[in-house]
């Protein structure tokens, strides 16, 4: 593979990185019962590094700022991580164990995960050289908060346009979301962040914070809100079987479409379509679709 230059980086994902084990089940297991998997794989996962192979799949060059244990799981993960083209020189190895999901998916597309990790504590802003790195958007999940939020001052002094991940409420993005430039949250952050009892509400109220908001209501699509501008995108029509990982590839693509200077509409419908692909195939990381797909589903 040929080495990316940091310079030359298009998206710059920063967070969460583990390693997913998936199993395909009829069904969750009830107390002291035992289920047989229907299949099973492993690959590599995380919000962060999901949202950076999908964000190269898009075409951007990407990089990512995360880490990884110095272990078998984490090896594997940097290995798919560079095998797809995303520059790891940003990744910190470490003696911490590589964080470990168990996911169970079941046939209509419905998935529990388990995660464990250990406490590794927080990546120092020194010692990931992202000064180093010109990127045209940065994806933050709000893991690694002293980081993200270091990293957050940086691109606004650069006038690098940030896209925040909010998908759970956590220490880690709640200073984000009145740091970044787009916030892209799930509708259970709307609800549990803002106290709001609608997507609506809660979509007015970080639109408050953030110069652009959109709140993502899965099989229900999307809505938005940039200043006064208001709007909502209904999801793509697909069949379904695992919907791991649609968040990190719409917000990996969303970062990929906004380094790539494409109008809000098309933005939106780049990423929503993305996302809904990546429900048609088991497994987070091996259901990111291609570029030349979403295109072809968003009309674009």
């Amino acid at each position: 593979m040929q080495k990316v230059q940091l310079d030359a980086i298009d998206v710059l994902c920063v967070g969460f990185a583990c390693y997913d084990l998936v199993f395909a089940v009829d069904r969750h297991p009830g107390p002291d019962e035992k289920v047989k998997a229907g299949a099973f794989f492993s690959c590599g996962g995380g919000t962060a590094a999901n949202a950076a192979i999908a964000a190269a799949q898009m075409g951007a060059k990407t990089a990512l700022a995360s880490y990884l244990g110095s272990d078998i799981y984490g090896d594997q993960h940097l290995a798919e991580l560079q095998a797809a083209g995303v520059e790891s020189q940003l990744v910190v190895r470490g003696p911490g164990a590589t964080p470990i999901s168990a996911i169970f998916v079941k046939p209509d597309g419905s998935r529990s995960i388990v995660n464990h990790r250990e406490s590794v504590g927080e990546l120092a802003p020194d010692v990931v050289p992202f000064g180093q790195v010109r990127p045209r958007a940065v994806l933050l999940d709000g893991h690694q908060a002293t980081l993200a939020l270091a990293v957050v001052a940086w691109a606004r002094a650069q006038g690098i346009p940030t896209v925040l991940d909010a998908d759970t409420v956590h220490q880690g993005n709640q200073e984000l979301v009145e740091r970044c430039t787009l916030v892209a949250a799930s509708e259970r952050f709307a609800l549990e962040f803002t106290g709001a009892t609608t997507p609506e509400a809660g979509l007015t109220q970080l639109a408050r914070l953030a110069p652009a908001a959109v709140v993502t209501l899965g099989e229900r699509g999307l809505i938005w809100q940039r200043g006064d501008e208001r709007g909502a995108l209904p999801a793509y029509t697909v069949d379904a079987v695992d919907t791991t990982g649609a968040g990190d590839t719409f917000h990996g693509a969303l970062a990929a479409g906004l380094a790539q200077g494409l109008g809000w509409e098309e933005l939106l419908r780049f990423a929503s379509a993305a996302g809904a692909l990546c429900c048609t195939r088991h497994g987070a990381r091996l259901g990111i679709p291609t570029r030349a797909e979403v295109l072809a589903l968003a009309a674009l």
